[in-house]
């Protein structure tokens, strides 16, 4: 049972648990946000709640100015405290009568270790989990300043039994969504949850979805999240593990969808914070001249993102579903690696857009094709005597071969084409044209 009792500037809570005595005051600011003096809480007034846990009040303000949380660590709650911060969002609702998000002082329970790790071996499908509280808080601390960015809201794809979505809320994260693909761990995350697998949106064709499918444009209108113009800052961040069976596909269709703006990218910069294999992370990030590895893929995405290596872990600190087999590659592949893709606030400009990034795309795969070929003759296939031309304008050698091109080299190469007349014509865009038309893009 509760009282509440109006005060323009403070509100004392008193909780009385079911096991015994125990009395906690909790000064909340106001709408104003004004820190006032120790001595003014004497005469505060008091709301008593007879339950076993204790729900925070920090949105019950009338005013019209809403209620700053500060970041700072140093204002969290001892350990001793924690647990009576657990679900205030159901109390706020209730005696407000409408919902709001988890705040940072909501501290939520990370269950027991040995009951996650069950959960998580009984999945359907072949995944990776976090279970340790030591690597979700590992992971939590490489992502410090994306919790201090409120702006962003989290996505965690397939977050399983949530270790480290609740720990990213208890470390401040402002919004975590967990984007899960399987209904047998949905009651368990018993937080802001959608059924749904991130690398199952926007699928090819039209019609209704069934979970855990669905279209990007129903998943962001039911969170409220709109979209942004390409320069502003990220408005979502994407959190965990690539699956392990298509890693690479997916890499592929993320790719495409970055360059054409479509799926989540409609939306914005969304940036990729993703485990990944050691061995594909090897790729992504390969240098000219690496035939073996320096292929068409790589140079998409260090063309589009800033692409930063967080952390490497081994793959025996993830709980595995099914057989726990790690791919076999003549390349490192010992661990996971969290990595950060940013898109390029540049990578649009007054040659390429949207519209056009198909073509540059097809580009860029038919040249890495043969990546000890010379690039002048693959110029010249799609326009003849016109190579050395090109060559001479990016002052590239003659000898230049496709695989020694970096990746902003080859963005150069697509502007010069885009604004020559020889190669509109070309039966590149004619082969682009007919690849987009059967993909359903045109």
């Amino acid at each position: 049972m509760a009282f509440l009792y109006n005060h323009c500037r403070y509100i004392t809570i008193v909780t009385m648990s079911a096991t015994g005595s125990r009395l906690m005051v909790l000064a909340v600011r106001t709408a104003y946000g004004h820190a006032q003096p120790r001595h003014l809480l004497k005469n505060a007034p008091i709301i008593v709640i007879a339950h076993s846990r204790t729900y925070a009040m920090d949105q019950l303000s009338t005013g019209a100015r809403k209620v700053q949380v500060q970041s700072s660590k140093t204002e969290r709650s001892p350990p001793d405290l924690r647990l009576t911060h657990r679900n205030l969002s159901a109390m706020a609702a209730s005696l407000k009568g409408q919902c709001r998000p988890l705040c940072r002082y909501d501290f939520l329970d990370l269950g027991e270790v040995e009951e996650n790790t069950r959960k998580a071996q009984a999945a359907r499908n072949i995944r990776r989990f976090i279970v340790e509280p030591a690597l979700a808080q590992l992971v939590t601390d490489h992502l410090g300043g994306d919790l201090a960015d409120g702006n962003a809201v989290i996505f965690e794809h397939n977050p399983g039994p949530g270790v480290l979505t609740r720990t990213l809320l208890n470390s401040g994260a402002q919004r975590v969504v967990a984007l899960e693909s399987e209904k047998s761990f949905l009651p368990d995350l018993q937080l802001e949850v959608v059924h749904c697998d991130f690398f199952k949106l926007d699928p090819l064709g039209q019609g209704p979805m069934r979970p855990p499918a669905m279209y990007s444009e129903k998943l962001f209108t039911d969170l409220g999240i709109s979209e942004v113009p390409w320069m502003a800052d990220v408005p979502v961040k994407v959190v965990g593990i690539f699956p392990q069976r298509n890693e690479r596909s997916m890499l592929w269709k993320l790719v495409y969808a970055l360059y054409q703006r479509h799926s989540v990218f409609r939306y914005g910069r969304v940036e990729l914070i993703m485990f990944m294999s050691e061995k594909e992370y090897t790729k992504i990030v390969a240098r000219p001249g690496n035939s073996k590895i320096y292929q068409a893929l790589c140079v998409l995405w260090q063309m589009a993102c800033d692409i930063e290596l967080l952390h490497k872990e081994p793959w025996s600190s993830f709980v595995t579903s099914k057989s726990k087999v790690v791919p076999k590659s003549s390349l490192p592949n010992d661990n996971l690696c969290l990595v950060r893709m940013t898109p390029r606030r540049d990578l649009f400009d007054a040659h390429l857009s949207p519209a056009n990034g198909s073509t540059l795309i097809m580009m860029v795969k038919q040249c890495m094709v043969k990546r000890k070929a010379p690039l002048v003759h693959q110029l010249n296939s799609w326009s003849p005597d016109s190579g050395y031309k090109i060559l001479q304008e990016m002052n590239l050698p003659a000898d230049t071969v496709t695989g020694q091109v970096m990746a902003d080299e080859y963005k150069k190469l697509f502007h010069l084409i885009e604004q020559s007349e020889e190669f509109r014509q070309s039966w590149l865009y004619e082969e682009v044209l007919e690849n987009t038309e059967k993909c359903g893009y045109v």
